[in-house]
């Protein structure tokens, strides 16, 4: 069994009208910050990666080593063209079939291939309607890849993560006036 770390690269601005220059358009600080946010979220939960696969874009590489850095990830980014914006189906699962032997997988990669992705993954190949997922950037889903089926056990969007972040760091401690 493999629990699959579906991950939607995190903000990275507005789309550049030129195809060349929108390959190499980076992360903006708000991306950054919540790859951080992320990351510390994914730790509390105590989930680390075995493999972490990447789309080629710089915004996705930036969004994988970034959450890998902060998650103790210390192996090589695998850079795959399976998750890059013009991929299809066919292969995503050639690249799932090539990690296979991989416990706890993340893959990083664009919409909308990659919520599509989700979506046929959770659905049967017989069915004749796909699930509307939508993945905001940075928003990541695990999903248990048991025969026969796959599952989806949850789904954290950027706004989840801030909450979780912010409702941790409070103190616990009720406030005592002193007078």
């Amino acid at each position: 069994m493999m629990n699959l770390f579906i991950l939607r690269h995190a903000s990275a601005g507005v789309r550049r009208a030129n195809p060349l220059l929108d390959v190499k358009r980076p992360l903006d600080k708000d991306g950054k910050r919540h790859c951080i946010l992320l990351a510390q979220t994914l730790n509390a939960l105590k989930i680390q990666f075995d493999l972490i696969v990447s789309s080629p874009l710089k915004r996705s590489v930036q969004t994988a080593s970034l959450i890998g850095t902060e998650t103790g990830y210390e192996s090589r980014i695998l850079l795959s063209n399976a998750l890059a914006p013009d991929a299809s189906f066919r292969d995503f699962q050639k690249l799932l079939s090539e990690c296979r032997l991989q416990e706890n997988l993340l893959v990083v990669g664009h919409n909308p291939n990659i919520s599509q992705f989700l979506a046929q993954l959770l659905v049967p190949a017989s069915s004749s309607t796909m699930p509307l997922i939508r993945m905001r950037k940075g928003s990541v889903a695990r999903v248990s890849m048991a025969r026969p089926a796959a599952s989806m056990q949850w789904l954290l969007d950027p706004r989840m993560v801030r909450a979780l972040y912010t409702t941790s760091t409070k103190s616990s401690r009720r406030k005592i006036s002193r007078k």
